[in-house]
């Protein structure tokens, strides 16, 4: 956590971008940490609260649109074929493409508010062959949420201080 502190103080919106994305796709970030850090900066002047918010959003987004991507390409051969090692099984994968038919989009939103799983909803979304167009309006509904919610706590959480 130091060094996401550290990143942010020297680096500002570029390191918020960088490592939003980065965590999105995978990358050990402590995002919701970091969203209320950067709310709570905005609150105290550092951050302008609009750009921090418009970064944030921009950089979940960026995130949620590689990983899809990378699903999409590489998803379902992959896990055919490495999928035993984490244990997705045949029977498994087919099981999850018919729960993420039924309820992929609104999973998508769901899934930003739980450490973990918002990093594999990507994937899936792109894996199960999930429209582009569905997939940027519901990762979008997610991303602004979430960046609101977490750079809103932050944000009051200074001011009340």
């Amino acid at each position: 956590m130091d060094m996401v502190k550290d990143l942010i103080s020297n680096y500002g919106y570029f390191a918020i971008y960088g490592l939003l994305a980065l965590g999105i796709i995978g990358l050990p970030v402590p995002d919701e940490f970091m969203m209320t850090f950067v709310g709570y900066l905005s609150s105290i002047a550092v951050l302008n609260v609009q750009g921090a918010f418009l970064v944030s959003f921009l950089g979940s987004i960026s995130g949620m649109l590689v990983s899809y991507f990378i699903g999409k390409k590489v998803g379902k051969p992959f896990l055919r074929k490495h999928g035993k090692w984490i244990k997705m099984t045949p029977a498994r994968l087919e099981k999850l493409d018919k729960w993420f038919n039924k309820y992929g989009p609104w999973t998508i939103i769901i899934a930003y508010f739980i450490p973990g799983v918002r990093h594999f909803a990507s994937y899936f979304s792109g894996m199960n062959g999930m429209g582009k167009r569905k997939y940027i309006i519901f990762a979008g509904a997610g991303a602004f949420s979430w960046c609101l919610v977490f750079t809103a706590f932050g944000y009051f959480i200074g001011v009340l201080t």
